[in-house]
């Protein structure tokens, strides 16, 4: 089996696996139990990185009781978020989050709300070891002013950010400021929301895939956001254990340069 590839955080030089698990919509269920695999996939394949947030409804409590059951919380990097407002408010939010998952290596702040008044309690409980990296997130690319402002204004290890063959706003500015600025990125819509997906269902790969070992397309359009440089990692959000493990080789083998990174959204194009 190949090595998935890791990249360092910048603000520590720790290792993170490519590939991780988004949790949005995937983990929303009352049995977790079908998920036991797709958890399985994830850490067989190398990676480590499992996201959710109070947003995604029972997302949190399913995924922490997945890690407890399976043994699994020194392998996970677990990251959630804070979605509220008020300082009170979002410590109490977090703490709950902190409960549910068992751990929280990272604590972001959900599509920026109230991202001052939490980074303020972030900081006290990063010095405290309390968390071990914060951030902020947002989905959508009319946010991304606002991405840009914070990360010029507040030291922070990671942001998450939309990026698609489809979407590659964050190309101009972000990902190059994330590059200059020591910012790990992770990206949380790599499919593009799944249209990405739906428009290359049924159409072959390219012959020039085999030349990254891709044999689907979910791994080619993977490897398209892996080789840009200041990408950390991708986290594909499914309930699916062979998506999971499909997704998860991606994160094994070549890498695309930029010439290939082209040939790449030429054939899509096409």
């Amino acid at each position: 089996m190949q090595t998935m590839h890791r990249r360092p955080i910048p603000s520590t030089g720790e290792l993170l696996p490519v590939i991780g698990c988004g949790t949005w919509q995937a983990f929303d269920v009352r049995d977790g139990a079908p998920l036991v695999p797709v958890l399985e996939e994830l850490f067989a394949a190398g990676g480590s990185l499992v996201d959710s947030s109070p947003m995604y409804g029972r997302a949190e409590a399913v995924a922490g009781a997945l890690l407890g059951r399976m043994e699994s919380l020194d392998r996970a990097f677990v990251a959630t978020k804070v979605w509220t407002s008020g300082r009170d408010a979002g410590i109490a939010q977090m703490e709950r989050s902190m409960a549910l998952l068992g751990k929280t290596d990272l604590m972001q702040v959900h599509n920026l709300l109230d991202w001052r008044t939490h980074f303020e309690t972030l900081r006290r409980w990063k010095d405290e070891g309390r968390v071990r990296y914060l951030g902020v997130t947002h989905y959508t690319p009319t946010a991304h002013d606002a991405l840009e402002a914070a990360m010029r204004a507040e030291a922070m290890d990671f942001v998450q950010l939309d990026y698609a063959l489809d979407d590659r706003a964050a190309e101009r500015r972000l990902l190059p400021l994330a590059a200059d600025k020591g910012i790990a990125v992770i990206v949380n819509r790599p499919f593009g929301g799944g249209g990405l997906a739906r428009r290359v269902r049924g159409r072959a790969v390219p012959d020039f895939a085999a030349e990254l070992g891709c044999d689907t397309w979910p791994q080619l359009l993977l490897k398209f956001i892996l080789g840009h440089p200041a990408v950390t990692c991708a986290i594909p959000a499914t309930a699916n254990a062979v998506h999971m493990a499909d997704n998860a080789r991606a994160g094994c083998g070549p890498l695309p340069d930029e010439a290939m990174r082209a040939r790449i959204a030429a054939s899509f194009a096409s």
